[in-house]
């Protein structure tokens, strides 16, 4: 199978290069500085066992050839992204007949759980895949990826429910790439627990390492009452980590320990933009749609969203503020 990464920052690098080293036919999609870095020098993987570069075709967007049909197109982008990423691809040309949308699988190797419903919206073919793959991506043409002795687990499924020979077909590539991949019929699962991990990505984006215990007890506690409200079935911490184990671990890589999550290096990139709505902003969702109250996460994306309108500096939000806001 061939893989088109869309989205070749933390995650999509990771996967993109560790693809390409395992002897699989990558191109990687990204934009700006990023782009021109990978196409002038590769893309350089630091990990805890050394430097990785991949040199692989990276492109813009879909080109003026038609996909062959073996393709999977693996979207990484970050939620706020995701509708115009799908909208971009699409309709792109399909060999022997068809679009993308029609006859290729998207993969969705992304945090939040909206973006497998905007998906179906476009394509036939969509497989969600939970991640937990700590990188970090700061710098045009760099990606460092912390994860060790294997640099993530990523759980994969066919969406809305169930599996299929794709998605064994794509975790077999993806275990030979030295990932754990495990096959899951209820992935979704799998992903509304990861969701209320990722309820604290807004806070050390906004406060840093260094979290008030209330904070953080309180914006996962809105996320499980919601959740219970809304009859979404999620798995716990400790199912969570006894599947991880110690397959997964964090270490330095090319000096380095992960400097911070998802959230926390959109303020520090300065991306103008950051995924607190689709994280944080799906707990308050589905608080206002079954009558709970959720002013933690409120605060959060609130102020997420004043921090990138702002430029406020990753960990620069002032604490008493935000515990104000969140009452």
């Amino acid at each position: 199978m061939r893989y088109v990464i869309i989205g070749a920052g933390a995650v999509g690098g990771t996967i993109g290069v560790r693809l390409g080293e395992a002897g699989r036919d990558v191109t990687l999609v990204a934009r700006g500085a990023h782009l021109a870095a990978i196409r002038e020098h590769g893309l350089t993987l630091h990990t805890p066992d050394g430097t990785l570069t991949g040199r692989l075709p990276a492109v813009a967007g879909p080109e003026d050839e038609p996909l062959p049909a073996d393709t999977a197109l693996v979207l990484t982008v970050k939620s706020q992204d995701t509708e115009a990423a799908l909208a971009t691809w699409a309709d792109a040309p399909v060999e022997g007949g068809g679009t993308a949308g029609e006859r290729l699988p998207v993969v969705l190797a992304q945090n939040g759980v909206a973006n497998e419903r905007a998906a179906l919206r476009l394509f036939a073919r969509v497989h969600p895949v939970c991640v937990w793959l700590p990188a970090t991506h700061l710098e045009p043409g760099v990606v460092v990826a912390n994860g060790h002795p294997h640099p993530g687990m990523l759980h994969l499924g066919r969406y809305p429910s169930g599996s299929d020979g794709t998605s064994r077909a794509v975790a077999a590539d993806l275990t030979d790439a030295g990932f754990v991949a495990p096959v899951r019929d209820d992935v979704m699962r799998w992903k509304y627990g990861k969701l209320l991990a990722n309820l604290g990505n807004g806070l050390q984006a906004l406060l840093g390492r260094e979290i008030p215990d209330p904070l953080a007890a309180r914006v996962r506690a809105e996320g499980e009452a919601a959740l219970a409200a809304a009859g979404i079935a999620h798995t716990t911490r400790d199912e969570e980590a006894a599947e991880r184990g110690d397959l997964v671990q964090h270490r330095p890589a090319g000096g380095e320990e992960r400097a911070g999550g998802s959230t926390w290096q959109s303020l520090a990139r300065g991306a103008g933009s950051a995924e607190a709505d689709h994280l944080n902003g799906e707990i308050v969702l589905l608080g206002r749609l079954h009558g709970v109250p959720t002013p933690v996460n409120t605060a959060v994306q609130v102020a997420v969203r004043r921090a990138v309108r702002e430029r406020i500096p990753a960990g620069g939000f002032p604490p008493a503020e935000l515990e104000k806001m969140a009452g």
